[in-house]
């Protein structure tokens, strides 16, 4: 009996401090758990026995936490929380730079800080779009579309692709992959260079394939639990591939990547956009870009819908193209 209760005591003490947050509601329930983020008067907070459950901010008497968090109040900036303890009905105290006792209801976010060296965080979605029509035609078509990322120290690796097929009656009408990888090296907590390099290839369109290397300087605004923002801008070689032509120049381009997370974690938005200018006459400029909404179902599960506008412009004319996605994925 003694080696069991000297096991479950030693589980116990590994395992307390994964789960050392508190939260104590106005109706005299408690709840212990993780924080996970404080945004849009919605608490996350990740629990052993019932996952992340969303708490109303308003429902909160108090709560304590044994973890650093990034803290903001009304009219202040953000400042950094070494612990937080119970403190009375409606109140918390702060320990930081200095021990103060504060109203819940000054406190409009709290988020576990992102250090920059970090052993390794991997994040990724994976959406997929399944499309079945039984009209005077039979249409056929799926899509698959993904990204995923991991960082480890002061490296990032970025993969993204995607995969379209469509077939009218038995016979295939359109087939196209895309896939590109980038390279980030950080320098300081914001400042990145990045090596990229991307190819795509179209059975049904007058360009077949398309190859693009490309490298420049980035910055990262900000990189945490609610979301990151990112503008990268790059010097690229292009080259354009088919039958009937092949054709290599150099662009110029800036990179945009957001996401924020909305709604205590439950829904993301996201947009990711390039603009190309291309160092030719033919083409003024080429813009690749994406905007999407993501609600979670649960854990792992998404529904998704994103809208896609690629646009050229050209000896004075724009053909631009546009997608719409809904579909359902998975994330992690």
């Amino acid at each position: 009996m003694l080696p069991r209760l000297l096991l479950a005591f030693v589980l116990y003490t590994l395992a307390a401090p994964l789960w050392a947050d508190t939260v104590w509601l106005d109706n005299g329930d408690r709840l212990s758990g993780e924080i996970v983020l404080l945004d849009g008067g919605k608490l996350a907070l990740k629990t052993k026995y019932a996952g992340q459950v969303l708490i109303d901010w308003k429902d909160i008497d108090t709560l304590s936490s044994d973890k650093p968090l990034l803290l903001r109040r009304q009219g202040f900036d953000s400042e950094l929380s070494k612990t937080l303890a119970a403190a009375g009905a409606g109140m918390v105290r702060v320990e930081g730079e200095r021990s103060q006792v504060l109203p819940l209801a000054e406190i409009t976010r709290l988020v576990p800080p992102r250090p920059l060296l970090v052993d390794r965080v991997w994040e990724g979605n994976l959406d997929a779009k399944l499309d079945m029509e039984r009209n005077d035609s039979k249409v056929d078509e799926w899509k698959l579309k993904g990204n995923t990322r991991v960082e480890h120290g002061r490296w990032r690796h970025v993969l993204s692709g995607e995969l379209e097929h469509e077939t009218k009656n038995g016979e295939k009408v359109d087939d196209n992959w895309e896939l590109e990888y980038d390279l980030d090296r950080f320098f300081s907590e914001h400042w990145f260079w990045r090596v990229g390099v991307e190819q795509s290839e179209d059975e049904f369109e007058s360009i077949e394939r398309q190859r693009i290397l490309g490298t420049g300087p980035g910055y990262r605004f900000w990189d945490d639990e609610l979301g990151r923002f990112d503008l990268i801008a790059q010097f690229n070689r292009v080259r354009l591939e088919s039958d009937i032509v092949d054709l290599a120049f150099d662009t110029t381009s800036l990179e945009l990547d957001y996401k924020r997370l909305l709604w205590g974690t439950r829904l993301e938005f996201y947009a990711n956009a390039e603009l190309q200018m291309p160092h030719i006459d033919a083409i003024d400029y080429v813009l690749d870009s994406e905007f999407g909404l993501r609600y979670r179902l649960n854990q792992w599960a998404r529904l998704s819908l994103l809208y896609e506008l690629d646009q050229l412009r050209g000896q004075g004319q724009t053909i631009s193209d546009r997608h719409y996605l809904i579909g359902v994925g998975v994330g992690w």
